[in-house]
């Protein structure tokens, strides 16, 4: 008998749940008491008027761990609604990051000129030093701090991913 590993992938969760105290410590309580893995996350209140929070969840696992980490997310008393953007349809997900960069000379003007290239806005400019807001897929952050390294990269502030699924709504 052999027995095939199943592959372990990413999948992006969003969770509708109530906006209330204790709320995020229960869902990240799930995960931490299960040995689940939190690779990205964000939360914010979306609907003031109903007091409800998104949260937005990349984690990874096999298929059967995805399973359950959705089941169990369903079972929080606070949850309205718990969404797989990975399979459920075409989503849309972005990342911010705020890049500082230390230079001068040769470094600075070449860090300018790919910041241009990842369509990079400069938010702080000293003599010595650059601030960069870039928004985009993780990938592309990736390749911006790559790229801003040899430059004098000193310090990376990342949000974490939200997504949002096209043409649907998460509503409960």
């Amino acid at each position: 008998m052999v027995l095939k590993k199943q592959e372990i992938c990413h999948h992006t969760i969003a969770i509708l749940v109530d906006n209330e105290a204790g709320v995020l410590a229960r869902v990240i309580g799930m995960f931490s008491g299960r040995g689940y893995n939190i690779e990205s996350l964000t939360v914010a209140e979306v609907d003031s008027q109903k007091q409800l929070s998104r949260i937005t969840i990349v984690t990874s696992g096999t298929p059967m761990v995805i399973e359950q980490i959705k089941a169990q997310l369903g079972r929080l008393v606070s949850t309205h609604k718990v969404s797989d953007l990975t399979i459920e349809g075409t989503s849309i997900s972005r990342e911010l990051a705020l890049v500082k960069v230390v230079g001068t000379g040769e470094n600075r003007a070449e860090s300018l000129r790919i910041a241009n290239i990842f369509r990079a806005h400069t938010v702080d400019s000293t003599n010595s030093s650059f601030i960069f807001e870039i928004t985009g897929t993780p990938d592309k952050i990736d390749a911006f701090v790559q790229a801003m390294k040899p430059l004098g990269l000193i310090d990376i502030s990342r949000t974490g991913i939200v997504a949002i699924m096209r043409g649907q709504t998460l509503s409960p």
